[in-house]
């Protein structure tokens, strides 16, 4: 059963930047907590003037319970505002990657990640407090897992409601499962909530695609045809995540979005 309404533990990350300067120094110390010199996990967060966003992500993540040793990694892609100053006032180790685009800040991210699991993030999505130990789980207990990825829910930031996307959540789900059943599973995976080896991604040149692909679902394909196994969908609820539905509203809103989504489906 997926939540009507946005729960409390993604509401309190939830807050403008400047209610959450004022917490920074708990988010620093969440993350001194799961540090240790030899991370087991990266986390990669792409970032392009995120000022309003990254610190909910940054806060998310660092109340994360686990008891493996992260590091996060924010790769500034060309920020023109406060982005790395606030990810690095909140303990975050962050890069510059002068190459503009998803594709380059993730692999910049996994070239500079020293993690055995790496977990991508995104810079305007909330983690609950368990995701980090889920989206790992059966990466490391699962020889044959290439990658792990899940499930996620709408903050409306626009005129659409949070009951409404209550039942497009169901929707989309169908047309994962027709992904999965039809297609290629692939086309499920998004970065913002996925997760892989590190030294497998190397051995497929990471996210590096072709023209006219996304990188998140090429590398998924990539690590299951160089036979690392299947791809894990986490659906435990304990791992969903709350993105802004801000890319349906730069698509033209809901409905668009939805037309959209069934014209890519049955191409």
């Amino acid at each position: 059963m997926r939540p009507v309404a946005i729960p409390s533990f993604i509401l309190q990350h939830y807050q403008p930047t400047e209610v959450l300067e004022k917490k920074i120094h708990e988010i620093n110390s969440g993350f001194k907590k799961m540090a240790g010199v030899h991370p087991e996990i990266s986390i990669v967060i792409p970032a392009y003037n995120e000022e309003r966003t990254i610190l909910q992500t940054l806060s998310s993540l660092a109340a994360n319970t686990t008891n493996r040793s992260v590091e996060i990694i924010v790769v500034n892609n060309n920020s023109k505002d406060r982005t790395e100053e606030l990810a690095v006032a909140a303990g975050a180790h962050c890069i510059t990657e002068t190459i503009q685009g998803i594709t380059a800040a993730r692999n910049a991210g996994l070239a500079v990640a020293k993690g055995k699991y790496i977990l991508d993030a995104d810079a305007d999505t909330i983690y609950p407090p368990d995701w980090i130990e889920e989206m790992t789980k059966p990466l490391a207990a699962q020889n044959k897992v290439a990658m792990t990825y899940g499930r996620f829910a709408f903050i409306p930031i626009g005129k659409t409601t949070r009951r409404t996307y209550f039942f497009y959540e169901y929707f989309a789900e169908f047309t994962r499962w027709i992904n999965k059943t039809f297609r290629h599973e692939a086309v499920n995976v998004y970065g913002f909530n996925s997760g892989f080896k590190r030294e497998e991604s190397l051995q497929v040149n990471g996210f590096s695609h072709p023209p006219g692909t996304n990188e998140d679902g090429w590398l998924a394909m990539k690590l299951q045809e160089h036979g690392f196994g299947k791809l894990f969908c986490v659906t435990n609820p304990k791992a969903l995540v709350w993105t802004t539905d801000r890319r349906i509203q730069i698509d033209g809103g809901l409905w668009k979005a939805s037309y959209k989504r069934m014209k890519r489906m049955l191409s």
